[in-house]
């Protein structure tokens, strides 16, 4: 191996690691988001006034 493609391999491990670091913040932003909006559309959701107070106030998310 020459100096010129052990710099180059270096170079190139680093840049992958940045642009893993980069994706990996993203995704977790895009996540914080999503949370944020799944909030607010459950917030939103008020159970019909007819029903006793324990039912209509969990939804099923595993079915």
């Amino acid at each position: 191996m020459n100096v010129t493609s052990i710099a180059a391999l270096s170079t190139t491990i680093a840049e992958t690691g940045r642009k893993e670091e980069v994706a990996i913040t993203l995704l977790k932003k895009q996540q914080d988001i999503q949370k944020s909006s799944v909030t607010q559309i459950l917030d939103g959701i008020a159970p019909p006034p007819n029903l006793p107070a324990h039912l209509g106030s969990k939804i099923n998310t595993t079915a």
